[in-house]
């Protein structure tokens, strides 16, 4: 399984605009065939820090949902809602298969 943890802060007059961006996001994301699970956290003690946690059943899974129309929507609507470079943290996923 693939995983991606997304670290995302957004301006603080932006949280509102970033959830609702990624919630239509999120409900596109966990349709698609190679989906695992599409997680959006936030961060109880910062409200604009979030870290979405994206698992596919593989690589090229994951891949094919960056050429996704959701995701590409989500990453124009979002651009300019960033405090500083979104990141992504590729792990493993061992547990479970």
């Amino acid at each position: 399984m693939q995983v991606t943890l997304v670290h995302v802060r957004v301006r603080p007059e932006s949280v509102d605009a970033f959830i609702a961006a990624t919630r239509a996001n999120h409900e596109a994301s966990v349709c698609e065939a190679g989906n695992r699970r599409f997680d959006v956290l936030q961060a109880p003690d910062d409200p604009a820090r979030f870290i979405l946690y994206e698992a596919y059943a593989s690589a090229a899974d994951a891949a094919a949902h960056k050429e996704t129309a959701h995701y590409l929507a989500w990453r124009t609507a979002v651009a300019d809602m960033m405090a500083e470079p979104r990141r992504g943290e590729p792990m493993n996923g061992l547990f479970p298969a």
